[in-house]
């Protein structure tokens, strides 16, 4: 039987198709041997690897308000960030457990960006909160975590689809699931939408890049439109596009499958 392995992408809000993806799946009989994430996606391949179902999820996602993660810093300039981000790692904690890479029932991995080195950092052992956190850390909005002279930040702000965990797996089968999909259109704001958009556009020319320099069997992106990843709002219709996007790739996905198991 193929072994799978799922690339979980960045996204911030827009990550949240990564759980209809993921139920489209359950749905089928098609589940993983191995998970990597990145960012959103990092959050959402964690609490799949711990166990937790994509409903569960969800209800976890319905319940969420902004108070749940903002903790605002009182110094920012002197901080490196916004927010504290201690609401968002207790959140995490809660959300994923307090658990060890190597007692996760799914194989999981996830990167962060050391800004020191530069380097893509992976994390596959130890605690696996602090590595999601890590993941997660949007520069400027959310602590980075520093951890042996390094200074972790959003894995997404170097590769935003983690393509480069699949050497790590024994998989058969790649399917990489991109919710940024292409750049919208450019619209005019201030200086938060500006620094913003800078970083849609990086993260697009990565992306572009990543596809043609790493292998993957199968791209599955979910029509988001013009969804912001930086608006906690319309995670329902995320949600659903993610879950469509799934069942609209299933045949292709079973034949894959069927074609590497021979």
């Amino acid at each position: 039987m193929s072994k799978i392995c799922y690339v979980l992408g960045a996204g911030g809000a827009r990550g949240i198709s990564h759980i209809g993806f993921l139920q489209a799946m359950e749905e089928n009989g098609i589940k993983p041997d191995f998970i990597a994430g990145c960012s959103m996606g990092s959050v959402v391949g964690a609490c799949y690897s711990n166990g937790m179902k994509p409903k569960e999820m969800m209800e976890v996602v319905n319940s969420l308000k902004m108070s749940d993660i903002a903790d605002a810093s009182l110094f920012p300039f002197n901080k490196k960030s916004l927010l504290r981000s201690v609401k968002l790692r207790n959140k995490l904690e809660s959300v994923i457990g307090k658990v060890k890479f190597e007692d996760l029932k799914i194989p999981f991995e996830c990167i962060a960006a050391d800004i020191v080195s530069g380097k893509v950092i992976t994390f596959n052992s130890g605690d696996v909160t602090e590595a999601v956190h890590a993941s997660s850390a949007i520069p400027g909005v959310f602590k980075p975590v520093e951890k042996d002279g390094m200074v972790l930040v959003d894995g997404g702000t170097f590769m935003p689809l983690p393509l480069n965990c699949v050497k790590d797996f024994d998989a058969d089968v790649v399917i990489a699931v991109d919710v940024l999909g292409d750049l919208h259109e450019y619209r005019e704001g201030g200086l938060l939408a500006h620094i913003l958009r800078v970083v849609d556009a990086n993260n697009y020319y990565l992306k572009k890049r990543q596809l043609h320099s790493y292998r993957h069997d199968l791209l599955v992106t979910p029509d988001l439109g013009d969804m912001s990843p930086y608006k906690v709002e319309k995670l329902t219709f995320a949600y659903e596009q993610g879950y469509k996007a799934g069942m609209q790739n299933l045949k292709k996905i079973e034949k894959i499958i069927e074609k590497k198991s021979k």
